[in-house]
């Protein structure tokens, strides 16, 4: 009998053991069970049999190909009889047309044994048939079918489905044979040689489609791809289109969208890409998408403008994506670290290497008011010039400079320049920004907000990854007719590897502590002399990843989380746009099934979030509402999200972003953000309550520095709100360690414990995209103020901003990812050596799960606990 587990990796039949009971199986008018014997050993009985016809069946369409032999092993059995015939079966079913059914092979088989189940099969017919399905029969009326595992594989190892990577998978896509394969999706839908009087012409090809009385932004033009698409492959998306507007619109985003049926009837809803449209210009729509689950019924659809607005279809391409080969590392020559590229920094020379942009009109002073360096080498101000600008019309006028030839491509770079209005300035505070023209690109290189005449220091950082013509430099920002100074401008290239060089020091001072083994036997003989060897498991410290309820379909999602994370934060599935989108229609199924999920692996689980501050984040209904309804809505909110996981959150993120946005507390009062802590608090005692921000740690922003989030903090628990941690999001780009280390600093100063919340580094090269993962993770793990770091991601095509993930869409793992990995096991504690004569052993570790090896033999597991913070932890083992 063939073993259960050969050609796996080939096999197109899923869930071939019923590992998964019965998931991606259908009984065929009959009914069916899994039985376990036991943890290894499990089989399918299909009972309640009325004909001979009635069996066992699984769809295969998307996963068999013309033209290819495929290769059948099953092993099967039968109960209620001595002696019964089973048979392998496909029935082909065709569009319009006769059912055909095509044998396979068959087998006797007698109670009580297990026979096997062998044949071939090829797909010959043309056309190809819509659906295949494969399915078990046989045996007579009463006689329950056993299957113990099918085995479908084919002899071409790089066979990649019906479809071929460079054929397009959309019927019809230029609508050569009009509307044929197409369909209105809640509106109707056309096709046309031109319109408006031939002022719209097709842009390829001779006609488009068009869709009319559209009453949704859901409504548009769709098409079935059930039987052409396959799960855990990567399919690019290219649509030309465009709209015809009205009076009162005439730009639009179009939405490319997938809607996916499950074997379950769960209908999931898959964005693949947005555009902005007009009626003036035909415009590509592009994206990509992954399919994790199974599904049984698959259609994409473009949808979008408000009600009334057609949408236009020149074209539609959907074909599994090419694999990008991977960037080489950059190699930076007279990298230069630490060396200022701003000419003239010092001002000594007069406005030398300066011009103004715009009409302004600049000038050097001489030394002025003292300042100091919050990074660096806390040099004063005094005793340098500073260039000022005046008669500004513009927020946009400054001092510039040109550094195109001396910037490098993938070089992170840090800036640091002090500013100060010019004495006399009042009125609203004044947002002053280095800012970088890239060509005709804006680049946000650090800001600070001043409202007073003090010196004030903007720190930030930039990355160029594209070759430029041109790159300018220069500092803008406040009110036209404002006047400031400029002082100690610094931009120069990072050197990370130094700063690792030190971070790894820190973190060994930080994260690990002393362990002493106390050995003793039962006969009290001395140990002095053993081998002994220490290997750390696994590494407490809480990294986790965003999931989301589709990414737990795909096993190799899940292999690679349950491996690499032991925290998870829920993508979307608790907000509450998510959970209750259309009011009193609840939908807890999504993030139930994710939490049990974390359970069962022991997955500490981030509540994200009750409620969302930013107001184009909240639900349609919820803004319609008046004060008293919003009032009683936050309430039900609140009761009805946590009593229902009372005790199964460790955390929550009460209302997130809200130096970002105001929404709740524009309607309810000042004091609503710290009703819902102290509600949220009552209803659940045993989370952890966070607030949670972004932009924080990166000085660009004005709204969230470091300082204006603890006083938002200190603001709350002034008014009693029971803060119990501090979020920072960290989607970052071009980090810097220092800067980061700095907003660390600042905020520890509360004595809450932080936690990087959403963290995600984007960059098109994969080795600086690792670099900087590296950064951020260095500097959050070798603070003592900072308690977790969870990822917004890992998976591409699943992540919040492209360029970000560590694995691609079909399970490579890229450099990103690998550093991850280095960066995990560097993160765990080894020793060997040999017992001393006090039958001790000492070494130092971090927190987690370590085993104890003598002699070559495993004699104790033990746990460092976080809440071990005495210096040394002494562990007693007994050994037999």
């Amino acid at each position: 009998m063939a073993s259960s587990s050969s050609s796996s990796m080939c096999n197109i039949i899923h869930n071939h053991d019923f590992s998964n009971g019965m998931h991606s199986w259908h009984t065929n008018c009959c009914d069916g069970i899994v039985v376990s014997t036991d943890a290894c050993n499990r089989y399918a009985v299909i009972s309640n049999r009325k004909e001979c016809w009635q069996g066992l069946e699984q769809d295969i369409t998307t996963r068999v190909s013309s033209g290819i032999t495929y290769t059948l092993c099953a092993c099967v059995g039968v109960s209620g009889t001595h002696h019964a015939h089973v048979i392998a079966t496909l029935k082909l079913e065709y569009h319009g047309s006769e059912t055909k059914y095509m044998f396979i092979t068959r087998t006797s088989v007698s109670k009580g044994r297990w026979e096997n189940l062998e044949g071939t099969f090829v797909l010959s017919d043309k056309p190809d048939p819509d659906r295949v399905v494969f399915y078990l029969e046989g045996p007579d009326p009463g006689v329950n079918l056993l299957v113990q595992h099918v085995l479908v594989s084919s002899d071409s190892t790089n066979s990649t489905g019906r479809y071929g990577k460079d054929e397009n998978i959309i019927l019809n896509p230029n609508l050569e044979e009009g509307v044929n394969k197409w369909s209105g999706r809640g509106c109707q839908i056309g096709v046309h040689r031109s319109m408006r009087d031939g002022k719209i012409l097709p842009k390829s090809g001779n006609f488009f489609a068009s869709t009319t009385q559209r009453a949704h932004t859901w409504n548009g033009i769709q098409q079935d791809i059930t039987a052409r698409v396959e799960r855990k492959l990567a399919y690019n998306v290219i649509a030309t289109v465009r709209i015809v507007g009205n009076n009162s619109c005439d730009a639009a985003e179009i939405r490319a969208t997938m809607w996916v049926q499950t074997s379950d009837s769960r209908e999931q809803y898959i964005g693949i890409a947005s555009t902005h449209a007009t009626d003036k210009e035909w415009v590509e729509l592009q994206g990509t998408f992954v399919l994790n689950g199974y599904p049984s019924k698959v259609v994409v659809y473009l949808e979008g403008p408000p009600p009334g607005i057609d949408i236009l279809l020149d074209g539609f391409v959907v074909k599994r994506a090419n694999r990008i080969p991977p960037s080489p590392r950059p190699l930076f020559q007279n990298a230069d670290f630490g060396v200022n590229i701003i000419a003239n920094s010092d001002l000594r020379s007069g406005t030398k290497g300066w011009f103004p942009l715009g009409n302004c009109k600049l000038s050097v002073a001489p030394p002025s008011a003292a300042g100091r360096n919050t990074l660096g080498s806390h040099e004063p101000l005094s005793g340098h010039h500073s260039i000022h600008a005046t008669h500004r019309t513009h927020t946009w006028m400054g001092p510039a400079q040109l550094i195109t030839d001396k910037v490098k491509l993938f070089l992170t770079y840090q800036v640091s320049a002090w500013v100060r209005l010019v004495p006399g300035a009042t009125g609203s505070p004044q947002n002053v920004n280095v800012a970088l023209g890239v060509d005709d690109q804006w680049v946000n290189a650090g800001q600070v907000e001043v409202n007073d005449d003090r010196w004030h220091e903007i720190c930030g950082s930039f990355r160029i990854e594209k070759p430029a013509g041109k790159v300018m430099v220069y500092v803008q920002g406040p009110a036209p007719e404002i006047s400031f100074m400029v002082a100690r401008f610094q931009i120069f290239a990072v050197d990370r590897q130094a700063r690792f060089r030190q971070l790894k020091h820190q973190t060994d001072k930080i994260r690990k502590r002393g362990i002493t083994l106390k050995f003793t036997t039962s006969d009290s003989r001395s140990m002095h002399g053993a081998t002994v060897k220490i290997q750390q498991l696994h590494n407490s410290f809480p990294i986790g990843s965003c999931i989301s309820r589709t990414n737990i379909d795909n096993e190799d999602f899940v292999a690679f989380f349950l491996k690499h994370f032991n925290w998870a934060v829920f993508g979307n599935e608790l907000k509450w746009y998510w959970t209750e989108s259309q009011r009193g229609n609840f939908n807890y199924r999504d993030a139930d099934e994710l939490l049990k999920f974390c359970e069962d692996n022991n997955i500490g689980v981030r509540g994200h979030c009750i409620f969302w501050e930013v107001e184009d984040t909240v639900q349609n209904w919820v803004k319609s509402l008046g004060r008293d309804d919003l009032a009683v809505a936050v309430q039900n909110r609140l009761k009805g999200l946590l009593k229902r996981y009372k005790g199964k959150m460790k955390h929550y993120d009460v209302n997130n972003e809200m130096l970002h946005g105001s929404f709740y507390q524009d309607r309810l009062g000042e004091d609503i953000r710290a009703k819902m802590f102290k509600e949220a608090k009552r209803l659940d005692p045993s989370a952890v309550l966070f607030v949670n921000d972004y932009h924080v740690e990166d000085g660009c922003d004005t709204r969230s520095s470091p300082e204006k989030y603890i006083d938002q903090i200190v603001h709350l628990e002034e008014q009693g709100a029971p803060v119990g941690g501090i979020g920072i999001q960290g989607h970052i780009d071009s980090p810097v360690g220092s800067i980061v280390c700095s907003a660390l600093d600042k905020l520890g100063k509360t004595g809450l414990p932080i936690w990087f919340t959403e963290l995600d580094v984007c960059s098109m090269n994969e080795h600086v995209r690792a670099d900087d993962l590296e950064v951020m993770m260095r500097e959050a793990f070798a603070h003592p103020g900072v308690e977790g770091i969870m990822l917004w991601g890992f998976w591409e095509s699943f992540m919040s901003r492209e360029k970000c993930h560590l694995v691609d869409a079909e399970g490579q793992v890229n450099e990103a990812g690998k550093r991850f990995i280095e960066l995990k096991k560097e993160w765990l504690s080894d020793g060997d050596g040999y017992i001393n004569e006090q039958s001790e052993f000492s070494f130092r570790g971090f927190e987690g799960t370590y085993q104890v090896i003598i002699q070559n033999k495993i004699v104790k597991t033990f746990v460092v606990h976080q809440q071990q913070q005495q210096q040394q932890v002494v562990v007693v083992v007994y050994v037999d």
